[in-house]
């Protein structure tokens, strides 16, 4: 092993960038493997992703930049690339391409040559390249570029990973800054840039700390917020002999000097396509264009969108509804039996320790957890959508709705990753470069139902719909993306009256089969982060909610642990708004106590409901059993779970195509029970007597509209001032309040109560 191999440090920080959709992910995770960890950059709120590797001996850190599609200072991922790599100075840079759309990518490859830094290119999705008649030399392509590693991948399959890594290796063991060819970007821009080259020279600390060539040129190019940072470091006087050149170059060319250096980067890939790159003389209509033919068609692209959410719904609540009924029964009857039993045996039994472990934690999070395959099916139905690459053609799609409310497609991505989660859609309107649009899709966002209020609609929608209980939780998420427009419509005529559209331009992925990895580390993300919440906050809550319904609320209402739940502190603080939501169809102590736990976090509406309906639970109570009919119970129902749910999945077909008018196919029924048996579950029984179908649906409808939990109105409030958080709380609440009345008063006006 050479000497310079020797001596490297640990571990080697390898950087990896790239554009969006380029298949920078499935790289990430072929290289890493399960060795990932997930946290925040410095001062941000966008994920960072970093994950380990070894080669040789060699522990090698991989860190992935955000999804960029330059350097450029116009958006948080522009800096947060940029600023890692100017100020981090990694070992090397792995930037990943789309082999099919080399001449946008090449762009972000041409500013990373720029820095001057070692590189390595990930010629990725080379299958699709091939697919499509392109033909790329990587040796030409390599020389172009000044002698850059060129690896072609298929990071989907994880192929030409192993050559991938090892050109990271070598680069870092021995690194070697590729020599870009000489970019002419005419003389009087380059006749500026000397002179900056010198003044950033003279400085000691900033030509230390920055590349002299590489900040003259961005400092020609305009950038305001390098411009930012300099002046509040002591460097005033640069930034204003920049702004004189650029001045200078203004007048004498009649351009924008960023305008002419892009025009010299392009011509330089130009150069470079040109060299490495042959294509059919004529281009082939591929199968990702084929489909597009379709599913974004004027017409019908909205309608199969519909169709293809109304399928996702039936997965989430049907699919899932067999394995939501069996984690019930364990924790219902095993868990909280054991549970009670182990208490009995260290002499606790009877206790008030008992009733907080069993009435308090295992009822109140069990409820929650009982959701968990809800949210795994959710999660995997919108994971596959993603990687198979139709998302980025949803936002196309909704173009013309959101225009509507003078947005435009891209403030859809937000609104769809408000359908996980409303504090990361808050923090992705960053990705806006418009500040009205940013806070108008922020405005928007909370309408769009996140996954922590789905489980109250399942619920709900088991109980009182049966099988059509994915109509239920269609119809909040349909009635959300409504209340949302309208709301928009209304905001742009009145708020934003004067505001121009703006353009939408975005690459679309080719379609691909969805990686089982990808799908599954996606989902696995998310459910963990939703437990780690159940593990915390939701006990938390739990335990607090069953201290207030311990406490007597009066001297003679009871005593601790043995007071009507009505008449506890929580009862009657909770009866006191209760009247509020009597013209929706649900003025009750309990309803109104969930609604206010829900506050801080959505989940715990139905942790909340398990506790207070607990003495119903015991009077409902089963005999008896051993622990080995529990046991037994468990793998029983386990088995019939899985047999039940491959029904569901069978029964997606006949139940879609049965809307259809005059179609009527019959479903599957393996096990031979009714289709639509009533929810047999604790919980489910008492809601049955509580609640109608038309209260019910009402309920569902203010969960969805009503303010949404404590971290997304932080979020909320760190993004956009405390007014813009209490106009959109306010609004939510009376919108949210006024859609659950006109539900539950006209139907029951037209005979639906």
């Amino acid at each position: 092993m050479s000497q310079s191999m020797q001596t490297l440090p640990t571990p080697l920080t390898i950087a990896l960038a790239g554009n969006p959709n380029v298949g920078k992910s499935s790289i990430f995770n072929a290289l890493t493997g399960a060795n990932q960890h997930v946290g925040n950059w410095p001062g941000k709120t966008i994920d960072k992703q970093q994950g380990r590797l070894s080669i040789q001996g060699r522990e090698i850190e991989i860190v992935d930049l955000p999804g960029t599609y330059s350097l450029a200072a116009y958006s948080v991922e522009e800096i947060i690339a940029r600023d890692f790599i100017v100020n981090e100075k990694p070992h090397a840079v792995v930037t990943v391409l789309d082999a099919t759309n080399l001449e946008r990518n090449l762009y972000l490859a041409a500013q990373m040559l720029e820095l001057n830094l070692p590189l390595v290119i990930a010629l990725n999705m080379a299958d699709e390249a091939e697919k499509q008649g392109i033909e790329i030399d990587t040796r030409r392509l390599s020389a172009a570029l000044g002698g850059v590693p060129v690896v072609q991948t298929i990071g989907s399959r994880a192929i030409g990973i192993d050559d991938l890594k090892e050109s990271i290796y070598k680069l870092a063991a021995s690194p070697q800054a590729p020599v870009i060819p000489k970019l002419n970007y005419g003389p009087e821009v380059e006749t500026e840039l000397r002179a900056l080259e010198a003044h950033i020279s003279a400085i000691r600390p900033l030509g230390g700390m920055y590349n002299p060539d590489w900040l003259a040129l961005k400092l020609l190019e305009g950038d305001e917020e390098l411009f930012s940072r300099l002046s509040d470091e002591g460097n005033a006087a640069l930034v204003a002999l920049a702004k004189a050149a650029i001045a200078r170059v203004e007048e004498l060319t009649g351009e924008d000097p960023e305008l002419l250096i892009t025009d010299a980067r392009y011509g330089f890939i130009a150069g470079v396509l040109e060299q490495a790159v042959v294509r059919e003389s004529t281009l082939l209509e591929t199968v990702s264009d084929r489909i597009d033919k379709l599913v974004m068609h004027r017409i019908w692209g909205l309608p199969i969108f519909l169709m293809l959410m109304w399928v996702v719904f039936q997965v989430t609540a049907n699919v899932s509804a067999p394995f939501l009924d069996y984690v019930d029964y364990a924790f219902s009857g095993p868990v909280s039996t054991w549970a009670s039993a182990v208490i009995g045996l260290i002499g606790l039994g009877g206790t008030w320790f008992e009733s907080l472990v069993v009435d308090g934690m295992i009822a109140g999070v069990g409820g929650v957890l009982v959701f968990v395959p809800v949210l795994m099916f959710l999660f995997a139905a919108i994971a596959v959508l993603e990687d198979s690459g139709y998302m980025a053609r949803a936002a196309f799609v909704m173009d013309r709705v959101m225009r509507l409310m003078g947005l435009h497609g891209k403030s859809f991505l937000p609104m769809l990753v408000g359908f996980g989660c409303t504090v990361p859609a808050i923090y992705a309107t960053r990705t806006l470069k418009n500040e009205d649009d940013r806070k108008l899709t922020a405005f928007l966002v909370p309408f769009m139902s996140c996954g922590a209020r789905l489980p109250v609609y399942v619920m709900f929608g088991a109980i009182f719909f049966g099988a059509a209980s994915g109509n239920l939780v269609f119809a909040m998420y349909i009635l959300g993306i409504l209340i949302a427009v309208g709301t928009g419509i209304v905001m742009k005529h009145t708020l934003y009256k004067s505001k121009p559209p703006q353009p939408f331009v975005m690459e679309l992925p080719p379609y691909r089969m969805p990686s089982v990895r990808t799908v599954w580390r996606q989902v696995w993300e998310q459910t963990s982060s939703f437990l780690r919440n159940a593990a915390t906050l939701i006990l938390l809550i739990s335990m607090v909610v069953w201290l207030l319904m311990a406490v007597p609320a009066r001297a003679d209402a009871g005593t601790f642990t043995d007071v009507d739940p009505e008449h506890s502190l929580f009862g009657t603080a909770s009866g006191m708004i209760a009247p509020v939501f009597a013209p929706a169809g649900f003025g009750t102590w309990e309803a109104s106590g969930s609604l206010i736990t829900g506050l801080v976090a959505k989940e715990v509406v139905i942790s909340t409901m398990s506790q207070i309906y607990v003495a119903e639970y015991a009077e409902e109570a089963a005999e008896p059993t051993t622990f080995v009919e529990d046991a037994s119970g468990l793998v029983l129902g386990f088995g019939e779970a899985a047999v039940l749910t491959v029904q569901e999945v069978v029964n997606i077909v006949p139940r879609t195509l049965n809307l259809l008018p005059g179609l009527s196919i019959p479903e599957a029924n393996f096990l031979g029970a009714a289709a639509d048996d009533e929810d047999t579950s604790a919980l489910g029984q008492v809601l049955l007597g509580t609640f109608t179908p038309l209260a019910a649906v009402a309920f569902c409808v203010f969960v969805l509209l009503y303010v949404p939990c404590m971290a997304a109105v932080a979020a909320m409030r760190q993004e956009f001032g405390t007014r813009w958080m209490i106009l959109q709380a306010g609004y939510a609440l009376l919108i949210a309040w006024g859609a659950a009345v006109i539900v539950y008063q006209v139907g029951t006006l037209i005979g639906l109560g």
